[in-house]
């Protein structure tokens, strides 16, 4: 049995709420794309991505494929496990739960995208891969603690796979390709520098995080942090219960999320104000009803309403360059009045 390091539980986290939503959506459903956490240090960030380890769903996988392939999704699967279902040979899987797969900093490309060698890629294919973090991260979460100061040429190589669903490894003119569908996570503090706009614009979301200054409440992350620290194992024993409601939370949430449905003049409505925000690209648009779709599943609701576009407008708008990248982004309450402004619209 693997050994399992406790980590802070997520139900104990104080405050923060808007961060805990956003890791919450992209756990439910990982087509939204992924979440960059921006703060100070000592604000949680890491922390709270770590939690979600003991709330995750399980997945499954081809038992002793290297690159956690679906058995059941041709499109998730590598050369081999693809060649063996075409086949009609059964696929002998297993259930694991999902991990948290951590990229340190300092990570070199081989470490990260895999190594191959190249004689015996000419005979072998895929089975001359050496995986790395991205085949490991395949069905799980990618976390990428300071984002901001990964070298570009190895940001750039963990989005093109977030963006496609595969990592390509190419050497010498030889290529070998695997599935990588993970739940993308970045968190930074941006006194340390900035994200690269182009960059910042491929997670689908963003938060930023803030100290807390209620007195109450900094209280209270006192004593769970130092009753935490002093006896692990009694403090996350308190709080299996509400644990576990919140995991069976994301179970019920993955199975009702494709029956959710989008009114067509709420989609109209998101649109229009992404056209008055001069926002570019699409993605604000499509991060924005993806996320208001999960986030109505994550209630247990089957029908997206005009309240769940205006708790993530912000998550999936605020960040986006505008005027073909020569306008700062909106601020949070441009994009309240925007969004507020078209709500008779999403109505109709």
């Amino acid at each position: 049995m693997a050994y399992h390091r406790l980590v802070y539980p997520f139900s104990a986290i104080v405050g923060q709420g808007e961060l805990k939503l956003a890791l919450l959506l992209n756990a439910v459903n990982p087509m939204i794309g992924g979440l960059l956490v921006r703060g100070q240090k000592g604000t949680g960030k890491s922390s709270s991505v770590r939690a979600l380890v003991d709330i995750l769903p399980e997945v499954t996988v081809v038992k002793g494929c290297p690159f956690n392939c679906s058995p059941t999704d041709p499109t998730n699967m590598c050369p081999s496990c693809l060649e063996r279902y075409r086949s009609g040979e059964p696929l002998e899987n297993e259930r694991r739960p999902m991990r948290i797969v951590s990229l340190p900093i300092g990570s070199t490309d081989d470490r990260v995208i895999g190594s191959l060698d190249i004689e015996k890629a000419i005979s072998q294919g895929i089975r001359a891969l050496q995986p790395g973090l991205l085949a490991e991260a395949n069905q799980n979460i990618l976390y990428i603690d300071e984002v901001n100061l990964l070298p570009d040429h190895i940001t750039d190589s963990i989005l093109d796979a977030a963006a496609s669903g595969w990592n390509t490894v190419e050497r010498e003119g030889i290529s070998v390709s695997h599935p990588s569908r993970f739940i993308l996570i970045g968190t930074m503090n941006p006194e340390e520098g900035e994200l690269r706009p182009q960059l910042a614009d491929r997670f689908s979301l963003h938060i930023s995080v803030e100290g807390i200054y209620d007195e109450g409440q900094r209280v209270e992350i006192i004593r769970r942090n130092i009753e935490f620290g002093e006896d692990p194992v009694s403090f996350s024993k308190r709080w299996t219960e509400e644990q576990e409601e919140l995991k069976m939370r994301i179970v019920k949430a993955r199975d009702l999320i494709a029956k959710v449905e989008i009114p067509e003049p709420m989609l109209r409505a998101v649109a229009s104000a992404c056209i008055s925000l001069h926002v570019d690209g699409h993605r604000p648009d499509i991060s924005a009803i993806r996320a208001s779709k999960t986030l109505a599943s994550l209630e247990g609701r089957s029908e997206v309403e005009w309240g769940d576009v205006m708790r993530v407008a912000i998550m999936a708008v605020g960040h986006r360059t505008r005027g073909f990248g020569f306008e700062e982004p909106a601020k949070q309450e441009e994009i309240r009045e925007t969004f507020g402004a078209v709500a008779g619209r999403a109505q109709r």
